[in-house]
């Protein structure tokens, strides 16, 4: 699948098979996510792979909305090993760069995803035990369940001339 092809196959699934995600494309999605750019390099990332039951009755304890995926991936970001400049920190901008090379890249192997910021973010820490790292997002991955569609608002886009503007 080309790069392209992955942009626009990619959808929020919010239904998926019970089936379990192989390790080949466990690790390459998170290889996706070791490889994805930060400021300065700084690789300010913590990824917690779940996918044992008790790990994942973990995930439901903090969030509604894992949609019985059998693969969450959470992406946590540190503060204190983030580059900052003037009152700003790439922690999150960090995060979320991670995350979607992950979710990309679960595109790529056939899988779909659900990017979910919806969880308790003090209770994941407790959980989770993350130390001095946040959890930032919280990416479900599986195989979609047969007949699995994408939102209708999914291919609601602005026009172009809407979103630029040429200087």
């Amino acid at each position: 699948m080309n790069f392209e092809e992955v942009l626009n196959k990619r959808f929020t699934v919010r239904s998926y098979d019970s089936k379990e995600v192989e390790e080949e494309k466990i690790n390459s999605i998170i290889e996706a996510g070791r490889i994805a750019p930060s400021a300065k390099n700084g690789q300010p990332i913590k990824i917690i792979v779940c996918k044992s039951s008790e790990a994942l009755l973990k995930v439901d304890s903090v969030s509604p909305c894992r949609y019985g995926a059998p693969l969450v991936l959470i992406v946590c970001s540190s503060i204190d090993d983030s580059w900052h400049k003037e009152g700003y920190d790439s922690h999150d901008t960090d995060a979320s760069i991670c995350t979607t090379y992950m979710m990309l890249d679960a595109t790529k192997e056939g899988l779909g995803t659900t990017w979910v910021g919806m969880f308790d973010t003090e209770k994941a820490k407790e959980v989770f035990n993350t130390g001095k790292y946040t959890p930032m997002h919280m990416l479900m991955v599986g195989y979609p369940k047969e007949g699995t569609v994408p939102s209708p608002m999914h291919n609601k886009r602005k026009d172009i001339n809407e979103l630029i503007e040429i200087l």
